[in-house]
C-alpha cells in the first residue's frame, strides 16, 4: 500500500510538473520538426518562395522572376491609417496599412496596453516578420500570383501597390483601397487587375478584406495566388506562452475541430484527440485559420462564395515556424508562428466577358480570446472560435473532459466578478467553494487513510506469516481492512476525482483574459497574469538553473510554507523500515522546496490559487484530524462504530441484561 500511495503522489507531481512546464515557465521555445502535413504544414523560413527583394522606388519594374514576360509598376511607398488607439474613438484598433504588398504593417488595440510597468503603451498584436535575409513577412500580403498556363509567378508581396483612395463613411466605417495592374512586359498591355480593400468598422474586432482580380486580357487567364495571414503576435508571458497556429474545420460528422502547430510541439497534432485524416474525408470543410498566443488570436476567415455555406477555394493552410535570429536551440525568444493560404486555380474568362471577374472575401478577426465574446456574436460561434481557445488536458484527463469543466469554471469566475469585482477575490472563493463541495469525499479518505496507518503493524505481521503464499495474504488482508473499516480504495479515490477539477481551474486561471492586467491588491499583485512583484532589482542569473530574475516574488514563498504545513498535517503511514523512512522525508523536503522553485515566474492568478488550495487543505486537514482524534478518544472510552461499512457513526456499547451478568 505504501508503494502505491508513493507511486501515486509521485505521478501527481509528475503531472503538475509537466503542466507547468507546458507553460513554458523554463524555456523560451524549442526546435520544431520539419514534417509537413496536408491540413496545417510546417515549413522553415527557408522553405518560403526565394524571389530576390529589391528596394523598389517609384516607377521602377517588378518583373516575374522565372518566366520574364510579365511584370508591375511599382507606386509610391505609403503608409495609411485606419482606426484608432483611442478607446473613446469607438475602434478596437489601429491599422497601419503598407502599400508594400497592399498588407498590415502593424495592428495595435485601443482597449489593452503591453503591461509595461514603467510607461505602459497601446499593445501591438501585429508586426512584421524579420527573417535572416532581409525579407519581412507581413500580415495579409499578397504573396506570388502564379499564372498556369505560362508557368509564371509574379512576387506581389514585393511589389508597392497603387493606393487609389481612402474613405470615411456615415457609420464611422473607414475604408483604404490598392490596386495593383500586371501587364506584358514588352507592350506594357495589362494582363490582370487586382483591388485590395480593407474596411474597419467601430465596435468591431472583425476587419473586412476583399479582393477583385479582373482578366483585361484576350484570352482566358488561370491563376492562383498565395496569401500570408497574420503572424508575429507578440510574447504575451515572460517566458514561451503558448504561440501557435490553429485552423478550424468541421468534420464529417459536423463536429468544429480544430489542428494546431505550436512553438512547444514536435509535430502537428489536433485538439479532441481527432486524427488530421477524419478532416480529408467527404463532408469535411474548412473554416478559418489563426496564429493565437496566450490570451489574443488573430484569425482569418476566408469568405464562402454566394449560395455556398462553407469556402472550398482554399486548397492549403500552413503553419510556418520563424526563427529570425537563426539559433540552433530555437530558444532565444524571437521564434514565431505564422499562417498562410493558398487558393484553388480559378479559370477568368477573357474581357468584357461573363466570369471575366472574380471576388475574394476574407474576415479578419484580432481580439481576445474570449469565450463570452464569442458566444454573444452568431458568427463567431457559428465558425467555433472557441477552439482558439487552449486549456491544458493530459493523458488521465483528456480535453473533452477538462474543457467543458474549466469554460464552465470561467463562466463562474465571470458572474461572480459581476458583484465582487476582484478576480483574486473571486479565486480564492472559487477555491474554498471546491474544497467544501468535495470535501466529504476528502474527509472519507483521510480517515481510511489513518485507518490504514493504524492497521499498518498488523498488516505487518500478516504479510510476515503469509509471505510463501500470496493468494492467502492477500485475502487476510482484505478481510482486516473490511473488519477495521478501512479502505485502500478511498485513499485514492479524492485524488482521482478531483484531479480534473483541479486541472480545469488551473487552466481557467492560467488562460482566461479577464485576468489580464486585473490587479488583487493594489500595493502588491497588480496584475493577476504576471509574477507577483514585492520588491525590484538588477537582473541575476541563478547559477546552474541559468535562470534569469529581477524581482522577489512573495506568493511561491507563502506557498512553499502553505506545502510544509500540509505535509506536517497528512496522515503519515508509519515506516516499515529505514527507507521507507528516508523516502517520507525526502517527501517532506522536497514538496515545500519544488513547486515554489517551479512556480516562482509563474502569473499570480495560478500561484494564488494554488496558495489558497493548500491553505484551504491545510485548514481543512486539521479539521479531519481533530474528527480522527475525537473519534479515537471516542473508541478508549467506550464508544465503537455502529458497523464496518459505516466508517465513522458511534454508539455507545450497550451493557448486558443483568441475568447475564452472571
Amino acid at each position: 500500500m505504501r508503494s502505491i500511495l508513493i507511486l501515486i503522489a509521485a505521478g501527481f507531481v509528475v503531472l503538475c510538473g509537466g503542466l507547468i512546464i507546458e507553460t513554458g515557465l523554463f524555456q523560451k521555445g524549442g526546435p520544431i520538426g520539419q514534417k509537413p502535413c496536408t491540413l496545417l504544414a510546417q515549413t522553415a523560413s527557408s522553405e518560403q518562395p526565394s524571389v530576390a527583394d529589391t528596394q523598389p522606388s517609384g516607377g521602377t519594374q517588378l518583373q516575374a522572376p522565372d518566366v520574364p514576360t510579365l511584370s508591375a509598376d511599382h507606386a509610391e511607398p505609403k503608409t495609411i491609417i485606419l482606426g484608432s488607439t483611442d478607446p473613446n474613438s469607438g475602434f478596437k484598433f489601429l491599422l497601419e496599412l503598407t502599400t508594400k504588398g497592399a498588407a498590415i504593417a502593424k495592428a495595435t488595440f485601443s482597449e489593452f496596453d503591453n503591461r509595461d510597468y514603467k510607461n505602459p503603451q497601446p499593445l501591438v498584436i501585429l508586426s512584421p516578420v524579420n527573417l535572416p535575409d532581409g525579407r519581412q513577412i507581413l500580415s495579409m500580403a499578397n504573396g506570388p500570383l502564379v499564372f498556369s498556363q505560362q508557368q509564371s509567378q509574379l512576387p506581389l508581396d514585393k511589389l508597392h501597390w497603387q493606393l487609389l483612395e481612402t474613405e470615411k463613411a456615415e457609420d464611422g466605417s473607414q475604408a483604404a483601397r490598392f490596386e495593383a495592374v500586371v501587364k506584358v512586359h514588352d507592350t506594357n498591355k495589362p494582363v490582370i487587375k487586382l483591388i485590395k480593400t480593407y474596411r474597419l468598422t467601430t465596435s468591431s474586432y472583425m476587419l473586412d478584406c476583399d479582393l477583385v482580380v479582373e482578366n483585361f486580357s484576350d484570352s482566358e487567364q488561370k491563376l492562383y495566388f498565395h496569401l500570408d495571414g497574420p503572424g508575429e503576435l507578440g510574447r504575451e508571458d515572460v517566458s514561451r506562452d503558448m504561440r501557435k497556429a490553429v485552423a478550424g474545420f468541421i468534420d464529417h460528422r459536423g463536429q468544429i475541430t480544430s489542428a494546431r502547430l505550436g512553438l512547444n510541439a514536435k509535430k502537428l497534432y489536433n485538439s479532441g484527440g481527432i486524427d488530421t485524416a477524419e478532416l480529408t474525408k467527404p463532408g469535411a470543410s474548412f473554416l478559418w485559420v489563426a496564429a493565437v498566443n496566450k490570451y489574443f488570436a488573430a484569425i482569418l476567415v476566408p469568405v464562402p462564395q454566394q449560395g455556398k455555406d462553407y469556402c472550398d477555394w482554399v486548397t492549403e493552410k500552413r503553419g510556418t515556424f520563424y526563427n529570425p535570429d537563426v539559433d540552433k536551440r530555437a530558444d532565444s525568444g524571437d521564434e514565431t508562428v505564422g499562417v498562410s493560404l493558398k487558393t484553388a486555380a480559378v479559370k477568368l474568362a477573357p474581357a468584357g466577358k461573363t466570369d471575366s471577374t472574380v471576388t475574394y472575401k476574407f474576415q479578419l478577426y484580432l481580439g481576445p480570446k474570449d469565450k463570452s465574446i464569442f458566444d454573444k456574436n452568431e458568427l463567431y460561434r457559428k465558425l467555433g472560435f472557441f477552439q482558439t481557445i487552449d486549456f491544458m488536458p493530459c493523458f488521465c484527463c483528456p480535453a473533452n473532459i477538462i474543457n467543458p469543466l474549466a469554460f464552465g469554471i470561467l463562466a463562474i469566475m465571470k458572474w461572480m466578478y459581476g458583484f465582487i469585482h476582484n478576480y483574486g477575490v473571486v479565486i480564492i472563493i472559487l477555491v474554498f467553494l471546491m474544497r467544501l463541495a468535495m470535501h466529504p469525499i476528502t474527509k472519507k479518505s483521510q480517515v481510511s487513510m489513518s485507518r490504514m496507518t493504524k492497521l499498518a503493524p498488523m498488516a505487518e505481521e500478516i504479510k510476515k506469516k503469509y509471505a510463501n503464499n500470496k493468494t492467502e495474504m492477500n485475502k487476510q488482508l482484505m478481510t482486516l481492512y473490511k473488519e477495521q473499516g478501512a479502505s485502500p480504495v478511498m485513499g485514492m479515490l479524492p485524488m482521482l476525482v478531483q484531479m480534473p477539477i483541479w486541472i480545469a481551474l488551473w487552466s481557467a486561471v492560467y488562460t482566461s483574459i479577464d485576468l489580464r492586467g486585473a490587479a488583487f491588491l493594489p500595493f502588491w499583485i497588480t496584475d493577476l497574469s504576471a509574477p507577483d512583484t514585492l520588491v525590484r532589482f538588477s537582473m541575476i542569473t541563478v547559477p546552474l538553473l541559468d535562470w534569469k530574475i529581477d524581482s522577489l516574488n512573495l506568493l511561491p514563498i507563502l506557498m512553499g510554507v502553505a506545502f510544509y504545513l500540509q505535509q506536517k498535517l497528512m496522515p503519515q503511514q508509519a515506516a516499515a523500515n529505514p527507507q521507507a523512512a528516508q523516502q517520507q522525508k525526502m517527501m517532506m523536503i522536497m514538496m515545500p522546496l519544488l513547486f515554489p522553485l517551479m512556480l516562482y515566474k509563474a502569473p499570480s492568478g495560478v500561484n494564488l490559487y494554488i496558495m489558497a488550495s493548500t491553505f484551504a487543505g491545510v485548514i481543512e486537514q486539521y479539521v479531519i484530524k481533530k474528527h480522527i482524534r475525537e473519534k479515537e478518544e471516542a473508541e478508549e472510552k467506550g464508544l465503537v462504530a455502529t458497523t464496518s461499512k459505516t466508517g465513522g457513526k458511534t454508539k455507545k456499547k450497550k451493557p448486558k441484561p443483568f441475568f447475564r451478568q452472571f
